[in-house]
């Protein structure tokens, strides 16, 4: 079981900068590979980003390449998503998953957290 707490949301303006975190409980956390989805109001979930349970693999959906970066500590059982030169939009509710591998499939993770806000005005 891993239970997932994300933070760091919030409002900022085009073109700023927000970085969230995803803390887990459980000890299992190193064995997952993480993922970051969002939901906009009236959209469906889409897939952000994710990373191995080594760190060493990531990927990115085509809308945030380059501007995005996901990372993982797992010393610190956390997960994060840096976000450089935000868009509006990119406003939506953040979510951090985890899955026995990376996928960009959201019906492959497990485990979810409540989600964030990330608004950016124009």
């Amino acid at each position: 079981q891993v239970q997932l707490v994300e933070s760091g949301g919030g409002l900022v303006q085009a073109g700023g900068s927000l970085r969230l975190s995803c803390a887990a409980s459980g000890r299992t956390f190193s064995s997952y590979a993480m993922g970051w989805f969002r939901q906009a109001p009236g959209k469906e979930r889409e897939f952000v980003a994710t990373i191995s349970w080594s760190g060493g693999s990531t990927y990115y959906a085509d809308y945030v390449k380059g501007r995005f970066t996901i990372s993982r500590d797992n010393a610190k059982v956390t997960a994060y998503l840096q976000m450089n030169s935000l868009k509006p939009e990119d406003t939506a509710v953040y979510f951090c998953a985890a899955a026995k591998s990376s996928s960009p499939y959201a019906r492959r993770y497990d485990y979810w957290g409540q989600g964030t806000q990330v608004t950016v005005s124009s």
